[in-house]
């Protein structure tokens, strides 16, 4: 199915909807300023000026009003590595995941996969998607409940006390993000069956065959469509919007343990880290130490010598 944006002025704004007027259909999103429907082609402006089409005459009616919007820029083009993606993939409809918490001393891991049809792409962009590195954690936490509602997806989050059993057990962290992965993309296929997405995308952190070599003993392993990218946040608003979902919770679970700590915990691993983790072990103990952190990061040692 053909998907096409257009970028229009006010002017031809009111043109579109005085030429569909007979096509009108009621859409309820919030970001949806009118929509029509025609027998091969659906049409839905936004408020941010944006004019979709889809559908089998998604060309012939675009082409009335103007120029397409220039795609994203190709992996290659952003210096993205792994699997070479389709074209036309950032409109595509796609399974995404992404993981957080991975470089923090305190607070869990978290992964999220979500699906993003052809059909909200534009929706999920005017909700505030892009880039999680170029938001802040206070708009994630603003935008996440709008993204959980709008989209099917599943979040985990991986507690430290149990990322340091598993890792007690000989689990490398890299392990630990491939079975959450393919937990959360399998959860989320199951919530939207018998609907499939066109691909999944996973943003890389192994390669194909390390990855799958981690989940050999799993029982169910999501394959089908899989493909794997670094910068994958870029290459697809389902991965975007993953990370956003999987900040959050991170969050949500930092300030969890900050009440339990009764202090503000600290994100990274940095050196103020070590003084803050030495700080909490002096006034609560080891014990209590080893349920907020990843135990096995070099801030435990460095945070033993301060005491």
């Amino acid at each position: 199915m053909s998907n096409i944006v257009l970028s229009i002025s006010p002017n031809i704004q009111k043109e579109v909807k005085a030429f569909y007027a007979s096509h009108y259909v009621e859409r309820k999103a919030p970001s949806v300023i009118f929509a029509a429907k025609l027998p091969d082609t659906a049409i839905t402006m936004y408020k941010s000026g944006k004019l979709m089409f889809q559908g089998g005459g998604a060309e012939r009616e675009a082409a009335r009003w103007g120029s397409s919007i220039p795609s994203p820029p190709k992996a290659s083009a952003i210096g993205a590595k792994g699997d070479v993606l389709p074209d036309g993939f950032a409109t595509m409809s796609v399974l995404g995941s992404d993981e957080t918490g991975t470089g923090d001393y305190f607070g869990p891991m978290t992964v999220a996969a979500v699906y993003v049809p052809a059909t909200k792409i534009e929706l999920v962009n005017e909700l505030g998607v892009k880039d999680s590195k170029m938001l802040t954690d206070d708009y994630m936490r603003k935008i996440a409940p709008d993204l959980r509602a709008a989209c099917v997806h599943s979040v985990l989050v991986l507690r430290n006390e149990k990322y340091n059993n598993l890792q007690a057990k000989g689990y490398s962290q890299g392990k630990m993000k491939a079975m959450m992965h393919n937990k959360a993309l399998n959860n989320t296929l199951v919530k939207m069956a018998p609907e499939k997405p066109q691909h999944i995308l996973i943003d890389q952190f192994a390669e194909r065959g390390v990855y799958y070599n981690y989940l050999k003993n799993e029982r169910e392993i999501v394959r089908e469509n899989v493909l794997f990218s670094t910068k994958a946040e870029q290459l697809h608003v389902s991965v975007a919007t993953a990370s956003i979902l999987a900040r959050a919770a991170f969050l949500k679970e930092m300030d969890r343990l900050s009440e339990l700590a009764g202090i503000e915990l600290l994100k990274g691993a940095s050196a103020k880290v070590d003084a803050l983790a030495a700080r909490i072990w002096r006034g609560q103990g080891e014990d209590f130490l080893r349920t907020i952190t990843k135990w096995h990061f070099a801030n435990t040692e460095k945070a033993r010598k301060m005491i």
